[in-house]
């Protein structure tokens, strides 16, 4: 339905419309889905993306809006050698595992699939047009939070077989809100997934966060990670899947003792955010904005200068690539319109 030079004539044409300069502009490749009305557009490099954005997103922003798009993604072309190259990667380091587990061989199989169609690969459209077997025991406890990435992981272990259980520890309302424990309800009924909650005092932490001594999303990160891994050897179950988007590549999973492996299973894909949402979206989950939980939320407050621990964690993600420059920059923004 789109073409390069009508692309470009219609970028050029709103970019004038604005006041900015026009640009010559090189595009490598253009996808258009219809299923889910998302054109994808492959530039050659970022400065081509960066045109085609424009600032603050308002030359793509209209060029959604005069298409009548549900989305526009702009991709630079090395960006996806970046991707590809980490998916290459993942598939060794997958591939060298010696388990036998039904999920995991499902796993190989979708990164082979997306390393084929890397630049129009979409989560939903490959998964409703390809069935996979699912394992008659548990292979795989998801750690679910209620957040779009966790709950990315817990879709994508159902779907692919690993028949998983679902377990969040859960500190109390000032870590795990009300609204991220509907969500997690509404997503395993949906599944059919078991759900247990682990019970656990964070009383430390939350005493230590709020009197400045820590930030505190290391060491709840930890704690949080820990207790699911012990649930995960008591019943033994092989591994724990987790929805980290780091880190990447050969680091996507590894062995945690004798007896269990931890998955990053948006990291072992090499999945980002937009990516991440466009699966989740018909679960009709509940996405809040801003960065953290109610606990950061007062620790920035109190103590302001623990934003740039924050803001070091995005910027990890950013430089991966699984955050988008304008995500980051929405993300640390969201920092500064709390008090002080």
């Amino acid at each position: 339905m789109y073409d390069e030079k009508f692309i470009l004539d219609e970028v050029n044409k709103i970019r004038s419309e604005i006041g900015h300069d026009e640009v010559n502009i090189y595009i490598e490749e253009i996808h258009f889905n219809e299923d889910t009305d998302e054109l994808w557009i492959i530039t050659e490099d970022r400065p081509d993306k960066s045109a085609i954005i424009g600032k603050g997103g308002w030359v793509v922003g209209k060029l959604k809006e005069k298409l009548g798009l549900e989305s526009i993604h702009v991709e630079s072309y090395g960006d996806f050698l970046n991707k590809e190259y980490k998916l290459k990667l993942s598939k060794r380091t997958v591939g060298n595992l010696d388990l036998d587990l039904v999920g995991l061989d499902n796993l190989k199989k979708v990164i082979d699939d997306k390393l084929d169609n890397i630049y129009s690969f979409n989560y939903e459209n490959y998964l409703n047009s390809h069935e996979f077997e699912e394992s008659e025991k548990t292979e795989a406890v998801v750690a679910l939070s209620g957040g779009v990435d966790s709950s990315f992981s817990l879709i994508l272990a159902k779907r692919l077989g690993f028949n998983p259980i679902a377990v969040t520890v859960d500190p109390g309302t000032i870590i795990l809100p009300n609204q991220y424990k509907i969500n997690i309800k509404n997503l395993t009924e949906s599944l059919n997934v078991h759900h247990e909650y682990l019970t656990a005092d964070y009383n430390e932490i939350i005493n230590e966060s709020l009197s400045g001594k820590l930030h505190p999303c290391g060491r709840c990160s930890k704690n949080t990670g820990e207790i699911a891994k012990q649930y995960a050897k008591d019943n033994e179950i092989p591994i724990i899947i987790f929805g980290d988007m780091l880190a990447t590549g050969t680091q996507c999973i590894n062995k945690q003792d004798d007896s269990l492996y931890r998955l990053n299973l948006p990291a072992s894909l090499s999945t980002g955010k937009q990516e991440i949402k466009s699966l989740i979206r018909k679960y009709d989950l509940r996405e809040f904005k801003g960065f953290g939980c109610p606990l950061l939320y007062e620790v920035h407050k109190k103590y302001p200068h623990m934003k740039k621990y924050s803001i070091q964690r995005i910027l990890r993600e950013t430089r991966s690539q699984a955050l988008e420059p304008g995500e980051a920059l929405d993300l640390i923004w969201s920092f500064y319109k709390t008090k002080n």
